[in-house]
């Protein structure tokens, strides 16, 4: 990741990202209304090279969010229910017997795609999982002895059923460390759920999507912005914020310099996307509770008196001082 050396992004391209960002988002809210907020943020993993996890009841529009993103670049989308019988090779893919050339042959499996939606992936059991999340963070499947890289941009988005328990395996932390990004669709408001349950309406079809981008600038831009400048004074900011939840006396576990990382990365497509060649604390302090909430693991007298880890986030955010503009 590149901060404060190497060459920064020009105005120019920082100009073109936004009007890129602003026309990948309002094809995505065709079929997600009222939801600008989460399609942002998606499109941040997306940009940051990531993947988000969402945790969320049935019926909110997870499925129709990402293959929405995945019909605005012009990407493959797939989806994958996750079950207790579920084998790794069910989501990875196999190598099998092709009886016409007498050959072995891999067939690839659902995660060979721009966009995977991993349905209820805490339904899997942990060594599915795990392949899950390998190759979430490898971007290759290897079977064989042979690596199979996954199409570039790869972007997971995973969901949960926060309320629904029932034959569930719950992530473990170093798991959902590797997501970028945890968010929640939630209900629309009146108005977008009414124009939604409208005869003929038409909204919500992903068929309505327009292709605005394509996997390669997408591939591009995220190459690109890498290059964003983010000050010093920033990366302190950011520093102090993870040494903060370190030493809150309710947290267990605070926030790794790998999830720190991951945040500053993402502040780099954040400015960009509100057309800044540069980060400002703002960033930060928008993007902290997604990036890093779900990273912190609470003490067993915090959860025993309620505490989650959002709220010990905000309280760290409050209290940790600003920088100062030069």
């Amino acid at each position: 990741m590149t901060t404060t050396m190497g060459a920064a992004i020009g105005e120019g391209d920082v100009a073109a990202f936004r009007d890129l960002h602003t026309r990948l988002g309002d094809a995505v809210e065709i079929a997600v209304r009222g939801k600008r907020d989460v399609i942002d943020l998606v499109l941040v993993a997306m940009f940051a090279g990531g993947h988000v996890l969402l945790e969320d009841v049935p019926g909110t529009g997870k499925t129709t969010l990402a293959r929405a993103v995945a019909g605005a670049l012009g990407g493959v989308s797939r989806r994958v229910q996750f079950t207790p019988d579920l084998l790794p090779s069910d989501v990875t893919g196999t190598s099998v017997y092709d009886p016409q050339t007498g050959q072995i042959r891999f067939r690839p499996g659902p995660v060979f795609a721009n966009i995977v939606l991993a349905d209820e992936i805490n339904r899997a059991a942990a060594k599915t999982q795990s392949a899950m999340l390998e190759v979430m963070e490898e971007r290759t499947v290897t079977v064989d002895g042979v690596g199979h890289a996954v199409p570039d941009p790869f972007l997971v988005v995973a969901t949960q059923n926060p309320i629904d328990l029932d034959g569930t395996y719950r992530l473990p932390e170093a798991q959902l460390d590797r997501f970028m990004l945890r968010t929640s669709i939630g209900y629309p408001s009146v108005d977008d759920e009414l124009d939604v349950l409208r005869p003929g309406s038409g909204a919500g079809r992903i068929s309505a999507v327009q292709t605005v981008s394509s996997p390669r600038e997408v591939s591009e831009y995220s190459r690109r912005l890498s290059l964003l400048h983010v000050a010093d004074p920033i990366l302190r900011y950011v520093s102090a914020l993870g040494a903060a939840t370190r030493s809150d006396s309710r947290l267990r576990l605070g926030a790794s310099t790998r999830g720190l990382r991951t945040l500053v990365r993402c502040v780099q497509v954040y400015a960009a996307s509100r057309g800044r060649h540069f980060a400002v604390p703002g960033d930060v302090q928008d993007l902290a509770l997604p990036v890093l909430a779900h990273r912190l693991v609470l003490t067993r007298e915090a959860v025993l008196s309620g505490v989650t880890t959002e709220e010990v986030l905000a309280d760290v955010v409050s209290d940790v001082a600003v920088p100062k503009p030069a």
